[in-house]
């Protein structure tokens, strides 16, 4: 009798934060999902739990529950705080500025934190949905000097038009999909610009 080698997954940390953006978080889960080459690792932070409650029709624990493991930003020992730990990458989304700034000065004080801070170290794909508006002088910079590291992606959840949403699920679909894109994963109903 042969048997069967099962295919490792591609493991994506996923961290989020009280920045708004939770619908963007929940499609992003949800996408991945559908990925049978890709697993979720969630780091939820306290304040993401709170705007969950907020903007969220599902309970923080069904939004837990999208993800393949959830991890809790205390725990600093997890798997995920070492580089030996292999992923193809890490997104934050929602990404909050007070996150942008612990990243940008390597200040890893709790698992989401530390997961970005080895992403940067094993130069891995690290993709940042930042979300505020406006952006301080303050904020600029610290994007700015992040976007200058290779591998880093500044993508703040900015709505599109040309591809003619009916709805505000097509747009939160759509940003999902851009965030997703830079681990390889190719969202069934993306709709790519084609020209004029």
């Amino acid at each position: 009798m042969i048997k069967k080698i099962s295919k490792e997954k591609k493991r994506l940390i996923i961290g989020a934060t009280g920045a708004s953006g939770i619908p963007v978080l929940q499609k992003c889960l949800e996408l991945i999902k559908e990925e049978e080459d890709y697993e979720s690792w969630l780091v939820l932070t306290k304040s993401g739990e709170l705007t969950c409650q907020q903007e969220s029709k599902l309970s923080v624990e069904e939004i837990k529950k999208l993800a393949d493991y959830c991890l809790e930003p205390e725990e600093i020992g997890a798997k995920p705080a070492s580089g030996s730990f292999k992923t193809c990458g890490m997104l934050v989304v929602p990404c909050s500025m007070k996150t942008v700034a612990g990243i940008h000065s390597g200040y890893a004080d709790n698992l989401l934190l530390r997961a970005a801070d080895v992403t940067l170290k094993e130069q891995r794909p690290l993709v940042l949905a930042a979300r505020e508006t406006p952006m301080s002088a303050i904020h600029l910079r610290n994007l700015y000097d992040l976007s200058m590291i290779p591998g880093v992606h500044i993508i703040p959840p900015m709505l599109t038009f040309y591809q003619k949403p009916e709805n505000i699920d097509e747009m939160v679909y759509h940003i999902a999909a851009k965030l997703l894109e830079p681990f390889g994963i190719e969202a069934k109903e993306y709709k790519r610009w084609n020209g004029l």
